[in-house]
């Protein structure tokens, strides 16, 4: 019997949601909302509480405060068995003592299918994550992306609902991480199942997920697609976690006719005279936003600019990284390298220009 690719896909609601460990407080009013059928990030640095919130969605947790709703049924109180979520762990948990089929198998018999149904099923789902005639071998005798499909099979045989994966590529070398996490979401858009992926590495959530919950803190701190993340962020948090980002100390100051926003030390930008500018904040842009021209560029007064000296230059293959000083703060420049093209040197002076459309200003 083939694995189902027409079961409706679910929502997931998650209101209100506290818990505390004795004074740790680790999910602080959690509230998202996930639609049916999208591949969804939790995405934040180490403690940041992504892993509980996964872990309470499948009723390994639970809140102090709040519920979980499910295709709009609140099975808070349900233990997990009875959530019909599948939950992949960040260290696989395969029985080393059983074959692979047995493992994938193990869901199905423990629900009581008849063997007749559980043998097709278990091949359709070695089929789907390409481990087809690997059924007779032990997990020790499998290559990690190997022992992860074997996790992922195990968890999509027995149809959940909800698919929970909990750091699954974190095991895997660079360059098979990259290989797994396409495989990944195009077995789950085959599936169109609902997936929760948990993750700190922000290049695996921004090439595969369809939107991202960035945490930090217990809290939530924005949630969007990875361009509106990365383009638009919400805060000084998601702006320097998601990328590099130059988030610039200083304060505004009168500039004749304009306002230029000082740095400690001796550094000054100028402002261009139509950008709205809150009293309060930090200026931020990115380093690919940033044009270096000559020092003796006249400025241009619809775009941010300032003068500077290269402190220091990185060769990244695509790119060429600048290091500029900017008063007592360095900026980070980002360039499209170019066979041929003229390098900016050590301590050479340069202006950089910056549009008004990518100055950002963050309070918190």
């Amino acid at each position: 019997m083939p694995l189902s690719q027409t079961r409706k896909a679910v929502a997931i609601k998650v209101e209100g949601v506290d818990l505390s460990y004795g004074d740790n407080h680790v999910l602080k009013n959690v509230n998202l909302e996930i639609p049916p059928g999208d591949l969804f990030a939790f995405l934040g640095p180490s403690g940041c509480g992504k892993t509980t919130l996964l872990r309470l969605i499948a009723g390994f947790n639970r809140a102090d405060r709040g519920r979980v709703l499910l295709d709009g049924e609140d099975i808070t109180p349900l233990p997990p068995w009875k959530r019909d979520v599948g939950m992949v762990f960040q260290s696989y948990a395969l029985w080393p003592h059983m074959t692979v089929e047995r493992n994938v198998a193990f869901g199905l018999e423990e629900r009581g299918l008849p063997k007749q149904e559980i043998g097709p099923r278990v091949a359709a789902a070695l089929e789907m994550v390409g481990l087809t005639g690997l059924g007779g071998r032990r997990p020790s005798e499998l290559s990690g992306g190997q022992q992860q499909r074997v996790a992922l099979a195990r968890t999509i045989v027995v149809e959940p609902k909800v698919l929970l994966l909990d750091e699954p590529l974190s095991n895997l070398d660079a360059k098979l991480r990259v290989e797994v996490r396409r495989e990944l979401r195009e077995l789950q858009k085959r599936l169109g199942i609902t997936t929760i992926f948990v993750t700190h590495d922000q290049e695996e959530a921004n090439t595969i997920c369809d939107r991202i919950a960035v945490m930090n803190n217990g809290e939530v701190q924005q949630v969007g697609t990875p361009m509106q993340l990365y383009e638009h962020p919400g805060n000084l948090f998601v702006a320097g976690f998601l990328g590099t980002a130059n988030i610039i100390d200083g304060k505004l100051v009168s500039n004749g006719p304009g306002v230029a926003y000082e740095i400690p030390g001796g550094g000054r930008i100028e402002l261009p005279g139509s950008a709205k500018i809150p009293l309060h904040g930090r200026l931020v842009f990115r380093p690919q936003s940033v044009s270096l021209v000559p020092a003796c560029t006249p400025p241009s007064p619809s775009n941010a600019h300032f003068l500077s000296s290269v402190a220091h230059r990185e060769f990244l293959g695509a790119t060429l990284r600048y290091g500029l000083t900017l008063g007592n703060q360095e900026v980070l420049i980002d360039v499209p390298f170019r066979s041929g093209d003229v390098l900016h040197e050590i301590g050479a002076k340069v202006s950089a220009v910056v549009p008004q459309s990518a100055l950002l200003w963050l309070d918190r």
